[in-house]
């Protein structure tokens, strides 16, 4: 179960009132186009506060919570994507930060900045999309994969063992070693004690939210930038036989291409990296193509 904020302050940023619950958001930098992170499913907004504070550099910065994650309050999971990106506009509205946006969106996050940007096409400045989850992944993914996937989703998630916290406890603290020292802890807790959070984002994801994705309007005209990390990812590897993930790479790849060339100023990048933490094993290839959006945006690219 997600914290409440009710328990616990965010160790940065602050709770704000929108659509009948308290939402963390952290904002840094001025200037817009504002650029907002939009978290795969099981992250939180300060999981990519690294590079949320080199944008700041360029332009306004902007990470939040979902309600139901992190340090915003409690909503039952999994959501539809209409209602994440309601929320999220309610949420940038009530903080101050005003469109159009450079919307960054991770894994689960990338299918919600794309629906943002369909919904409410006027608000949209670009969109950078990391690894994104694609509408037609299952449906074009081998049996295998489509028969495994069920037999995950079947599955009851056991309780980890006293011994299983204290080692995952020790790669956290190795993982986040690199973070601002107020953050560090308050993040290995977080994800410590809320890791079921990304299998019951991902509930709907296969069904709803696809739909919701395919009945949407067209992306607008505006930069869009997919991103595909098609390096070594250890949860990946230790979830999928070699050969099957190898499958499972080659066809994100191309859905990633396709929906890069569907838009009029797409671009498709490939990075080594991994699904997860992409942002943090390629920081520069996030930043850059971050940058080169807000310039062909209208916005004040790296020099």
């Amino acid at each position: 179960m997600s914290r409440s904020s009710e328990m616990t302050a965010p160790p940065l940023g602050r709770l704000y009132e929108a659509g009948g619950r308290r939402l963390m958001l952290h904002r840094s930098g001025t200037g817009g186009p504002a650029v907002v992170f939009v978290p795969g499913a099981g992250l939180v907004g300060l999981d990519y506060v690294n590079v949320q504070a080199r944008v700041a550099g360029l332009t306004t910065s902007v990470v939040y919570d979902r309600a139901g994650t992190g340090w915003s309050d409690l909503a039952a999971l999994p959501r539809t994507a209409a209602e994440v990106t309601g929320e999220l506009r309610d949420l940038l509205r009530t903080a101050g930060v005003p469109a159009p946006y450079v919307l960054v969106g991770h894994s689960l996050g990338g299918a919600y900045a794309r629906h943002y940007a369909q919904r409410f096409p006027g608000e949209v400045a670009g969109l950078l999309l990391l690894d994104p989850f694609h509408e037609e992944m299952v449906t074009r993914a081998p049996r295998q994969v489509v028969e495994m996937l069920a037999q995950m989703k079947d599955r009851e998630l056991p309780e980890p063992t006293e011994e299983q916290l204290r080692l995952s406890r020790e790669q956290l603290a190795r993982h986040f070693a690199a973070w601002p020292e107020p953050v560090r802890e308050p993040l290995i807790d977080h994800h410590l004690t809320a890791w079921r959070t990304a299998w019951r984002e991902d509930d709907n994801l296969y069904d709803e939210v696809s739909d919701e994705l395919r009945r949407a309007p067209a992306l607008p005209d505006v930069p869009v930038t997919v991103l595909s990390a098609m390096g070594h990812d250890a949860v990946q590897a230790h979830l999928w036989p070699e050969d099957v993930l190898r499958e499972i790479n080659e066809g994100k790849r191309a859905l990633h291409a396709e929906l890069a060339a569907s838009v009029p100023r797409g671009e498709h990048r490939v990075v080594d990296a991994g699904h997860g933490w992409v942002h943090e094993e390629r920081p520069e290839a996030v930043f850059a193509a971050i940058s080169d959006l807000l310039g062909r945006a209208g916005g004040h690219p790296v020099t």
